[in-house]
């Protein structure tokens, strides 16, 4: 089983990004655009701009984190 953190960038707002985990991607994406999210559902639709698997949970869970940093939001900037 793969454990993903993903960065979603908005079609309708290319500024605006979005980082979560899921085992599912399809499924997560699909909730997404469906609006099904509330703090993403205002700024729909949604791509897949990055996603990483993982085979550890905890490490998907503490990247998931660090993407969500200040410095996280940075290296995310530079290097995705």
């Amino acid at each position: 089983m793969y454990f993903y953190v993903y960065i979603l960038k908005s079609v309708s707002n290319p500024n605006r990004y979005y980082v979560g985990r899921t085992v599912d991607l399809k499924k997560r994406l699909m909730r997404h655009n469906d609006g099904r999210v509330k703090y993403t559902s205002q700024f729909r639709p949604w791509k897949i701009e990055t996603a990483i698997a993982f085979t550890d949970r905890g490490k998907a869970f503490l990247f998931e984190k660090y993407l969500k940093s200040h410095s996280g939001r940075s290296f995310s900037k530079r290097h995705f």
